[in-house]
Parts: structure tokens; C-alpha cells; sequence
């Protein structure tokens, strides 16, 4: 049954080209029983596996399959367009009658250094959206400061999947942290955290610190090799004073593994908006020890330490707050099953009640 628009709109199966669909977030999103909204799946790329560059994009994709499709929900995948591409998606979407919804995760993104590119595609998506979604009541206010628009709030849904979540974390008595440099975006600026934990150290009897880094930054055979890192942790590891790890991006069970692995985990964001990193601890019961450079606290609850206007880290909030995570330690928030399905099934409802009000308009 295909839907009727209009004041002949009847509930039934609501199509969606999301954009990605195949991300844990947004699989997420998804009721856990069948509630008539079906997210079409992403269109094959030249890689197999891998939904980017997001194929649905192309305004020629939205006329070929504008039958296939009642709306689109961009979350993630516009990095590479261009604002000149998004007005020309814009544009064949409201040529084929289809709503736009967007999800502004990131009003800053974390893979560029200038925020002027992720500005302009913002300036071309919020105000052409039907309607915009975020994570947090702070995201949604600075949205309606910039663009007069008012987003729906909605909450990151779990990353694990129920049975890890149910899972009781490994016990120990050592308090284990934890900081991954990743492949070291833009917005990160681990050296400083990790300086500042060392010296912190001393402090907090039975800590210890586990620092984490992909092979394309601590290797010069790879381009985005960052050599002063590398030597500091090198350095930092031949004192003694951290325990490296090396290594390629972790599986999804790699990873679970890592979080369980810690205490606390600590985001050296010098700026960013919300964090998936950060809802996957609290699925595990790892602390996190953030910035408040973003909307991390109010995305969930944890530790927080300050970020200068200049990006710097304050030293004094950040000795605090990990004292206080330190002296927490086996307190730290963990999330529940029941906790976790009944948030799911409220921001399915949400979805769907956005997608419902727009086709039915």
C-alpha cells in the first residue's frame, strides 16, 4: 500500500532513503517491533560493504528511484558535497515532492580543522529541511540561535547490542584509563590529555594508563603519519609511563572488548557537538571524562573538564575531574536493558511521528 499525502493520508508503510541507513545509529533508530517504517537500503558503492560516498545524494539517484521513496533523513555521508551539490539535492527533492528531514549531529565536524565548509553545507541543509532533528536541548538552542529553526530533540539510542549491555563488567582492582588517539581527527588533541594524566598519576594510587593509536598515524610508511605524536608516546612508553597499543581500526567486538578493558574513558576533544563514542562506555559501563567544548553532559551523564576558548586544555577542571572519576571508580554510570529498549521504542515513536506529520500535511 502506497501512502496517501493529503488529507487522505491513512497510516502505512513509510519509505525512507537513509542516508546512510547501514550505521549503527540509525539501524537503532528502528522500532523493535515492526512499525511500518521501512529504511530503504543504501545503493551499492564501487566498494562492497561501505555505504560511502552516500549514492542517494545524487540528484539523478532521487529522480530515478523518486517512486521507491516518501522522504529522505539525512544523518551522516554530505562531507564531500559540496554546497552548490546540497542545493542541487535540495532542489530534486522538491522537484520529485519528497520532504527532507535532517539529523544535525555534528554543528561543528570533527574531521576539519576550519569550520567554514561544514558551515556553508549546514547553511544550505537546516533551513531547506522540513524538519530538523538533534541530540541535545543545547545543539537544538544554538540551531535556533543560527537559523531560526526549531529542531526536535531526540536521544542517541544504544550502540551495543542488548546482551553486552546486560553483561556485568569484568571486575578489577586497578583503575584502568583509557585515551584513543584513533586516526587522530581534526578536533582531537590527545598529547595534551595524555601529559596531563601522566603527571596526574602519582596522585591516584593503582591508576594506570592505556593509550590506543591506528597504524596510519604512528607509522611513517603511511600518509597521515603524525611524527610528534608518535614520538611522545614512543618517549612515554619507553619511561614507563603509559602502556601502547598499536594497532588497525577494532572489529565492533574488538572494540566492545576495549571499553570493558577500562575504567574510564577520556574524549581529548578540543571541540566537536555530540559523541557515539560516549554512548557506547555508557552501554558498558565505562566512565567518561569529557570536554565542555560540546554537548557531551548534556548528551549523558559524566565527568567533565574545561576547554579554553582557544581549544587549550585547563589544567586545574581536568586534574579535578578525573580525581572525581578516579575517587567514583565502580559507580560510574551504566546503562540498563530496560533502559535501553524503552529509549529506543520512545525515539522510534519520535521518527515516526515526524514522518507521518510531514506526508500527512
Amino acid at each position: 500500500m502506497s501512502i496517501g499525502r493529503g488529507s487522505g493520508y491513512m497510516e502505512s508503510e513509510i519509505r525512507v532513503a537513509s542516508v546512510p541507513a547501514d550505521h549503527v545509529y540509525v539501524r537503532h533508530l528502528s522500532a523493535l517491533e515492526p512499525d511500518g517504517v521501512v529504511r530503504l537500503p543504501d545503493p551499492p558503492t564501487e566498494r562492497a560493504g561501505q555505504w560511502w560516498p552516500p549514492r542517494m545524494l545524487d540528484p539523478e539517484w532521487v529522480a530515478a528511484h523518486a517512486d521507491d521513496f516518501d522522504l529522505m533523513h539525512i544523518h551522516f555521508g554530505f562531507d564531500a558535497q559540496s554546497p552548490q551539490q546540497l542545493r542541487a539535492l535540495v532542489e530534486a527533492l522538491r522537484a520529485a515532492g519528497k520532504p527532507l528531514v535532517l539529523t544535525t549531529h555534528d554543528l561543528r565536524n570533527p574531521h576539519h580543522a576550519d569550520s567554514a565548509e561544514h558551515d556553508a553545507q549546514l547553511d544550505v541543509l537546516i533551513p531547506a529541511a522540513a524538519r530538523v532533528l538533534t541530540l541535545t536541548p543545547g545543539a537544538a538552542a544554538a540551531i535556533k540561535r543560527r537559523w531560526g529553526v526549531d529542531a526536535v530533540v531526540t536521544p542517541h539510542p544504544h550502540v551495543f547490542e542488548f546482551e553486552d549491555i546486560a553483561r556485568p563488567r569484568p571486575e578489577r582492582s586497578d583503575f584502568v584509563i583509557g585515551v584513543h588517539c584513533k586516526s587522530l581527527r581534526a578536533s582531537m588533541d590527545p598529547g595534551a590529555v595524555i601529559d596531563a594524566i601522566v603527571r596526574d598519576l602519582p596522585e591516584l594510587p593503582g591508576a594506570r594508563l592505556v593509550v590506543d593509536a591506528h597504524n596510519d598515524i604512528m607509522s611513517p610508511d603511511f600518509i597521515r603519519y603524525e611524527p610528534a605524536l608518535a614520538d611522545q608516546l614512543r618517549r612515554l612508553e619507553s619511561d614507563g609511563a603509559i602502556e601502547l597499543h598499536v594497532h588497525d581500526f577494532y572489529s565492533d567486538d574488538e572494540l566492545r572488548d576495549y571499553f570493558w578493558s577500562l575504567d574510564l574513558s577520556v574524549l581529548p576533544y578540543k571541540f566537536g557537538t555530540h559523541s557515539g563514542w560516549a554512548e557506547a562506555c555508557y552501554d558498558l559501563g565505562t566512565g567518561v571524562l569529557a570536554p565542555d567544548c560540546g554537548f557531551y553532559a548534556e548528551q549523558l551523564e559524566c565527568f567533565v573538564y574545561h576547554r579554553n576558548p582557544d581549544g587549550s586544555l585547563d589544567r586545574p577542571s581536568f586534574s579535578a575531574a578525573l580525581r572525581e572519576a578516579y575517587e567514583s571508580r565502580g559507580r560510574h554510570p551504566h546503562a540498563t536493558v530496560e533502559g535501553r529498549r524503552a529509549q529506543r521504542s520512545r525515539v522510534a515513536e519520535q521518527h515516526r511521528a515526524v514522518y507521518a506529520g510531514l506526508l500527512s500535511a
